[in-house]
This record gives structure tokens, sequence and C-alpha cells, in this order.
């Protein structure tokens, strides 16, 4: 069992002190469903040589229906070989949305409207260009608390592609 233990902490040491070469600050979009917010506004900062905050604002403006989402992860990268990284990390969000419609069966107008927190995680990989371009893809679950109707469920997954310029 001693063994089993020291050789995780020796695994685990190697894994983070392998080097990254991330830039300092990485903006561009994401782009996936997004639960119905489309593509968003995606920046990253660097802290240290392998871990990183990343902060995405997504929006929907449609006739019915408008929200917006701000999303901020902390992420660790590791290395996998050259200009690819793979990154995981917790995260946390909020937004806020409004709906307006109709009713034709009741000849009168609907408006709700509410706020939500968001608990989410990320997973993905990306490719850093010898020019100032990254290429990403990921995964992100997302479960919604709030206390209107907001969404019939509270999990939705996201599957996402980030282009980002660095610098």
């Amino acid at each position: 069992m001693r063994k089993t233990i020291l050789f995780a902490f020796i695994l685990l040491g190697t894994v983070f002190a392998q080097g990254q070469n991330i830039s300092k600050n990485a903006i561009g979009l994401r782009l996936g469903d997004n639960d119905g917010f489309g593509g968003e506004v995606s920046y990253q900062r660097s802290l240290s040589k392998n871990n990183r905050l990343e902060f995405d604002l997504g929006w929907r403006d449609s006739n019915h229906y408008d929200a917006v989402k701000l999303i901020g992860l902390y992420q660790w990268v590791w290395n996998i070989d050259g200009g690819f990284n793979w990154y995981a990390g917790p995260g946390a969000g909020l937004g806020s949305w409004r709906s307006q419609y109709w009713n034709n069966g009741h000849d009168y107008y609907v408006e709700n409207s509410g706020a939500f927190f968001i608990l989410t995680g990320d997973i993905g990989v990306e490719y850093n260009f010898d020019f100032p371009l990254q290429l990403s893809l990921d995964l992100r679950p997302e479960f919604y608390f709030s206390s209107d109707d907001f969404r019939e469920d509270n999990f939705g997954p996201d599957i996402g592609l980030g282009v980002r310029y660095k610098f």
C-alpha cells in the first residue's frame, strides 16, 4: 500500500513538474451548442507555467428570448507533446434570462425573467501554433441552479471549439 501511494505521488509530481509553454494571454471565440447560447467570447490569463484562468461570456438575443451568462474556470494545463496540451479544471458562473411571447390561446402577452447560478468543470485538448494562434476542443458539463423556470432540467453538456489569438 505504501509503495502504491509513493508511486502515485511521484507520478503526480512528474506530471506537474513538466514545463508548459502556455501564453500569458489569449482572446477569441469558443464556438459550440452552449445550451442555446451559441458562441462565447473567451479570454485566458496565465497564472503560472501550468495554471490559468479562463472567462467565457455567452449571450443569446432572439425575438422571444434573451439571456447572458459568464463562466469563470481555473485550469491546470499539462503538455502532451510539442504544442499539444490537455487541460482540466473546475468553474462557476452566473447569468440572467428573459422570455416574451404572445399566448394566442388566451390573448395576452407573457413575460418571464430570472437569474441562475452554474457549477461547471472543463476538460479538453489544445494546440498552440508557432505563430499566435491556439485551437482547442473541450467538454464542459454545466449544472444550473435557479428558483424560476429557466430550464426543465438542471444539467447541460457543452462541447466547444475554441479559436484564440495569443499575446
